[in-house]
């Protein structure tokens, strides 16, 4: 199963470079198969309006917020396997370490990810993929290209998510549980930028060129870990503070309440953000909603 999924998703992206290359070149730098993007944007979005969308809204009217946080928790949980993985590979072994102790924790004290403790225990949580990684050894990007459900990419970055697909635990052998897990993923994530999709709707004139922009500055971004949002991404974070030990050796002094719930969450509220930095900003805080819808759901 795994062998016929990889090999899937090769055949996939190989029928998108075949069709992308017969497509007519365009003179936007960077994106030489506009004409073709832009089409595959459109399909994406007809399928997102028509099936996503709606299912998502449904999804987020029945599911309440502590239900779905847990869910998206423990997806995200499975992720900082694959970010502690790319730490590695991009020489970040003390990021490496923090990432592995995450999973560690998030696993056990924070009942299989459910919880995110380890944030609230100073363990930062990072944010790196295949497609990171092979920028970080010098591989160009090459050009722009949307994906058919999967959305923006290009060259480079395809192959990342090709990589990440083979190996996402998600795609399990049995199928019942590989949909369901797959598609409860989807459409838990799609439920949490609902909002954010309002902001960038109202803010973008072109969507497609808003959303190429930003995907490709938040590509750049992540390579030259220039982020303005992450200035120590870089530090390394503690292991295994003082708090928890001393809990874990005092019965008198029992874990706090607050490593369970509070603000530290290993995903993102895209409405209060979108909403703190107010209407004189809304155009950045579409760009970067659109940095969440990007990475939410093409994860």
């Amino acid at each position: 199963m795994k062998l016929f999924a990889k090999c899937r998703m090769i055949g996939l992206l190989l029928l998108i470079a075949a069709f992308a290359g017969g497509c007519a070149s365009s003179n936007t730098p960077g994106d030489p198969f506009e004409g073709f993007n832009r089409a595959m944007f459109g399909f994406n979005e007809g399928v997102d309006n028509a099936i996503l969308r709606p299912v998502a809204s449904g999804y987020k009217a029945v599911v309440p917020e502590p239900a779905r946080d847990c869910v998206g928790n423990v997806f995200s949980n499975i992720n900082d396997i694959f970010v502690g993985v790319n730490s590695l590979l991009q020489g970040k072994v003390g990021d490496a370490f923090s990432d592995a102790c995450r999973v560690v924790v998030n696993t056990t004290v924070g009942l299989l990810g459910c919880f995110d403790v380890a944030s609230k225990l100073g363990l930062e949580k990072h944010n790196r993929d295949f497609g990171q990684t092979f920028g970080k050894w010098g591989i160009a990007s090459g050009p722009y290209l949307v994906l058919p459900f999967l959305g923006p990419s290009s060259f480079r970055d395809g192959f990342g998510t090709l990589l990440y697909a083979y190996l996402d635990p998600v795609w399990a052998d049995h199928v019942a549980t590989r949909n369901t897990a797959f598609s409860l993923r989807m459409v838990n994530r799609r439920a949490d930028l609902l909002d954010a999709t309002n902001v960038l709707e109202e803010a973008a004139l072109d969507k497609y060129s808003f959303v190429r922009d930003a995907y490709q500055q938040r590509r750049r971004g992540m390579i030259e870990e220039e982020r303005s949002e992450a200035p120590t991404k870089g530090a390394v974070a503690p292991f295994l503070p003082v708090p928890i030990v001393n809990a874990a050796d005092s019965p008198a002094s029992p874990l706090p309440a607050d490593l369970w719930v509070g603000d530290a969450n290993q995903r993102t509220d895209a409405t209060e953000a979108a909403a703190a930095r107010g209407d004189a900003a809304q155009d950045a805080a579409a760009r970067e909603d659109s940095l969440r819808i990007i990475a939410g759901l093409a994860d």
